[in-house]
């Protein structure tokens, strides 16, 4: 098999070499594509050579992100700080989004003020901004679990600690279940549980409660013509169980005996403490002062209901606001490359739709799978060729035709997660297989190749490529940073790291400029 695969693999790549003389390289005068928008760096980048910081600055700074400030740690220069404080961001994974996303701009400046402003103060406004998410978060998963209790209550299910757990799908699938729901209240779960993670939240925040409300009303319009007091009654009693549940209190006999004013005199009594910043009680307040009967029995009625939407209005729009500030923060960072392109399209795409879009969008894996990439002839010669690398080839990369309806592992292969570079440096970036997470396109030999980082300064390096202005006058050119004045160039259908000294076959100057220029396109695996 193997002898099979290494033959299939030559003559693949003999076939890819053939199409590629014939249509590629005597392409010199071929119409340029579209230049692509790329930040190039100086034609020398270097990290900063200066330590414009204290001791007490990056210790400061190496606590934000559990950095461990050791002697070698506080000998760096401070960019090359600033990019150990990215690589633990990095690692830390959403909890550091905003100081990574900072760490990024800082890095990609060349000004050494910009490093020693974001040691000094950057990274510790940027940890705040990923504080007040987390804690929105937490407020946000808490909210969620209290919401079931709310639900549980106002059907009359008791609580239990089992039930709060259930994931929202299995919660609603018990509720459904519990013999205490009414035709409404399972009618609505059932609907619920045939949409989306939006609508069992919904159902759970709101929707359980308004079903309940409803098979409350049926029971009570045909009780209505039997018994008229009873049937009062019970809406009473209905209506302070919910406006009870809203405060989270399974409310007694005695409770629900009180008069109106003292029945909301008890709500407040034994609210929770985190409902005291609220509207739900802040309403409550401005009922029970005031000396209107109608006033008390309106809020327990409909007024607490519409309070503690309000709250939750209030709640959901804070998180949606802070959500789309990283967002469009992620999309303008992104921009400032030219090298994300597919990354900027669905930031924009997710901050023109819903909330819950852009939620998704942030979360670790939909912002990896945005970053990812394809790479053709800037050229556009020959038309339908890509970067690509395979297994048979022990991971050497070539251009090879590929298209949407090639093997879902041929495209995966043809497609590359546009990363920081791994060194750091300033205006470079690292290209990783989305297959083989942890295997970049690097080089050996100058013959490049896909390998698997083994976190060495010199595979980190290697595997950096540093954007700059097409050669060829459109597209992008990379620059390998281990090897400075050569560049990713195709040859003959292979690829390599070359130069014109005639050194090497493939450091030809003939087409080098145009060999050396690439279009960064939509990923061919998204």
């Amino acid at each position: 098999m193997k002898n099979s695969n290494t033959h299939s693999a030559r003559v693949r790549r003999a076939v890819t070499r053939g199409l590629v003389t014939a249509t590629a390289l005597a392409s010199v005068t071929a119409v340029a594509a579209p230049q692509a928008a790329v930040a190039a760096p100086p034609a020398a980048p270097a990290a900063a050579a200066v330590i414009g910081t204290t001791d007490t600055q990056r210790v400061d700074a190496a606590a934000v992100v559990r950095l461990d400030p050791s002697p070698d740690v506080l000998l760096l220069s401070d960019h090359d700080f600033i990019h150990a404080l990215w690589q633990k961001a990095r690692d830390g994974g959403e909890t550091f989004d905003a100081v990574r996303q900072a760490a990024e701009a800082a890095m990609m400046s060349e000004t050494a003020d910009d490093h020693v402003r974001f040691i000094v103060t950057g990274i510790h406004e940027a940890y705040a901004v990923d504080k007040q998410r987390e804690k929105d978060k937490a407020d946000a998963a808490r909210a969620a679990r209290l919401a079931k209790s709310q639900a549980l209550i106002a059907i009359g299910i008791p609580n239990s600690p089992d039930l709060l757990d259930l994931s929202d799908d299995n919660f609603i699938r018990a509720v459904m279940r519990h013999e205490a729901a009414g035709p409404e209240v399972r009618a609505a779960a059932a609907t619920a549980l045939a949409a989306d993670q939006a609508a069992w939240q919904e159902f759970i925040a709101n929707g359980a409660r308004e079903a309940h409300q409803r098979d409350v009303a049926n029971e009570l319009k045909e009780l209505e013509e039997k018994d008229r007091a009873e049937a009062e009654r019970r809406k009473e009693l209905a209506a302070r169980t919910n406006a009870a549940a809203l405060f989270r209190i399974t409310p007694s006999e005695a409770m629900l005996a009180l008069a109106d004013d003292n029945f909301i005199r008890e709500l407040l009594r034994a609210a929770p403490a985190d409902t005291k910043g609220s509207e739900l009680y802040a309403a409550a307040q401005r009922a029970v002062l005031s000396p209107d009967p109608a006033v008390w029995k309106q809020y327990i009625h409909t007024g607490a209901e519409e309070a503690y939407k309000k709250d939750d209005e209030a709640r959901r729009k804070q998180i949606a606001d802070a959500n789309r500030r990283l967002a469009l923060q992620i999309q303008t960072a992104a921009e400032k490359t030219g090298v994300n392109p597919h990354l900027v399209a669905t930031a924009k795409k997710a901050l023109a739709g819903t909330d819950e879009d852009v939620a998704k969008f942030l979360t670790g894996e939909s912002q990896y799978r945005a970053k990812r990439q394809s790479f053709q002839p800037a050229g556009g010669k020959p038309a339908g060729f890509y970067v690509r690398q395979s297994a048979p080839d022990a991971g050497e990369a070539f251009l090879a035709p590929l298209s949407a309806a090639s093997k879902q592992t041929d495209r995966e292969d043809g497609t590359w997660v546009v990363l920081p570079a791994l060194n750091g440096q300033p205006g470079c970036y690292s290209f990783e297989s989305p297959r083989k997470p942890g295997h970049y396109l690097t080089h050996k030999d100058l013959r490049v190749r896909m390998a698997a980082s083994d976190n060495s300064t010199q595979f980190r390096k290697d595997a950096t490529w540093c954007a700059k202005k097409g050669l060829s006058g459109s597209g992008t050119s990379f620059e390998a940073a281990s090897q400075p004045g050569r560049y990713l160039r195709e040859y003959y259908g292979d690829l390599f790291v070359a130069n014109k000294t005639d050194k090497n076959r493939f450091d030809v100057e003939k087409d080098f400029a145009q060999d050396a220029s690439w279009k960064i396109v939509t990923p061919l695996a998204r």
